[in-house]
């Protein structure tokens, strides 16, 4: 179903088929996902504000989700301590991170 293609929030889908509602200004700290949502693009993901990310499972998708908002919260922030990741995703979080352009 098509949406306004300014919606407030959009859904990223991670390749196992969960799905994550953000604000659309949160979800855009993604460069690639920005790219996607811009309304002059010719993706799908522009009309329907819904981004299917097929490389990024769930539990990683769920972290970056949390980074995005994390990073809203306090992007004018000074000394914010770091986010806890486990050690077992940082090489999938990494390359999700380059994938993103984040």
């Amino acid at each position: 179903m098509a949406t306004n293609s300014l919606a407030e929030f959009v859904t990223l889908v991670s390749s196992d088929g969960f799905e994550f509602i953000l604000p659309r200004s949160t979800a855009c700290i993604s460069g690639t996902i920005r790219r996607m949502l811009e309304p002059s693009s010719k993706f799908s993901e522009a009309l329907t504000g819904r981004c299917v990310l097929e490389n990024i499972t769930g539990v990683v998708l769920e972290k970056v989700c949390e980074y995005f908002c994390y990073n809203e919260k306090n992007k004018d922030q000074s000394n914010v301590p770091d986010m806890d990741i486990p050690p077992e995703l940082c090489l999938e979080l990494l390359m999700a991170a380059d994938y993103l352009d984040t």
